[in-house]
């Protein structure tokens, strides 16, 4: 449900507003990991590359899955968000049930082992960063709406109809933003 006033925060979403046209961004939904006075990270959660992992690094054997575009910050290095927190040395908490990071080792291991699925984990190339007070002017500008983070949003079914699913359950004001074209200049 929206909260009109909620601001942005560790383990939020923020869903994109439809006239935001950058090639990352629009239409998106980013689960923010960390939100602070040094500035936002997070990442995209709803755009697979179009790429599998595999074609990136034969680090995980045989497990293979796509690969998603985090955000246009470091995009050759390879992050990763699971929901394995406890069995995944220095991993960190967004919420319950999403952790980022944490050691490689456990993650290649766990995958062997089978202990992590392509249901429990997303690798991303890049993340989305912004500077410190960015992300309060972009909200000040109606860039983004804040909402509590789900682990659905990260690990369900659908994402790439993530945005318009979300955007849906925000009421009749914001309904038309699924109708509102990708590229207003064609329309």
């Amino acid at each position: 449900m929206l909260i009109p006033d909620q601001s942005p925060a560790s383990g939020c979403v923020l869903i994109s507003q439809p006239s935001l046209h950058d090639r990352f961004f629009s239409r998106s939904v980013v689960m923010l990991a960390e939100h602070g006075p040094e500035g936002s990270f997070g990442f995209i959660v709803n755009k697979p590359a179009n790429v599998k992992l595999s074609k990136v690094t034969g680090e995980f054997g045989t497990f293979d899955m796509d690969l998603y575009l985090g955000g246009p910050v470091h995009v050759d290095n390879l992050f990763y968000v699971h929901s394995k927190g406890k069995l995944v040395k220095d991993s960190l908490k967004i919420i319950d049930g999403v952790y980022w990071g944490g050691d490689m080792d456990d993650i290649r291991e766990l995958i062997a082992a089978g202990r992590i699925t392509d249901k429990d984990i997303r690798f991303y190339a890049g993340y989305s960063g912004w500077e410190p007070k960015q992300l309060d002017r972009e909200m000040n500008e109606k860039s983004w709406i804040v909402l509590d983070g789900k682990n659905r949003y990260v690990f369900g079914p659908r994402p790439v109809g993530l945005w318009k699913d979300i955007v849906l359950t925000l009421g009749k004001e914001y309904a038309p933003w699924v109708n509102f074209p990708v590229d207003p200049t064609m329309n």
